[in-house]
């Protein structure tokens, strides 16, 4: 199991022991002499709904301790680059069809386009999120910028 589903597991259990505390002292006692469907509704509402509370608060603080700092690049969303380790010639690849431009910047003219899965090289240079990449198209070496939010890691 990975560490999203053992969270889920863990936040569900939390939610249904406070589910089952709050019964204990909220509710009349006759209500769970036997088996019934409200208590049956009870313990999965409040198992659900607290968990669900408990997953979000965790995953709310995990996020915010996880998000990159403001000298970070992002090459996905799930995958922050500090640009101190981003070096020359560590490929990537292009998560969907990407415009090779001459400059940074949407205004800048398009040199070609990349296709979906090719494989790109940043040569270091970089302006925000756009990056200065080589790449080789229907056999010629093509330099230009493009957007590094449409870069995925080799492997990824």
């Amino acid at each position: 199991m990975d560490a999203a589903n053992l969270n889920a597991i863990a936040a569900f259990t939390a939610g249904l022991i406070v589910t089952l505390f709050l019964a204990a002292y909220l509710t009349p006692r006759a209500w769970w002499r036997r088996p019934n469907a409200r208590a049956l509704c009870i313990m999965l509402t409040g198992a659900w709904g607290f968990g669900s509370l408990i997953l979000y608060a965790t995953h709310s603080a995990y996020a915010v301790a996880a998000a990159p700092a403001k000298n970070e690049v992002t090459t996905s969303a799930s995958t922050p680059v500090n640009p101190g380790t981003l070096t020359a010639g560590l490929p990537f690849h292009v998560h969907r069809d990407l415009n090779l431009r001459s400059a940074p910047g949407v205004q800048a003219g398009r040199v070609t386009t990349v296709p979906a899965g090719a494989e790109v090289t940043p040569t270091g240079a970089r302006d925000g999120d756009w990056w200065q990449v080589q790449t080789i198209i229907d056999g010629s070496v093509s330099t230009g910028w493009v957007s590094s939010l449409w870069l995925r890691r080799s492997g990824e």
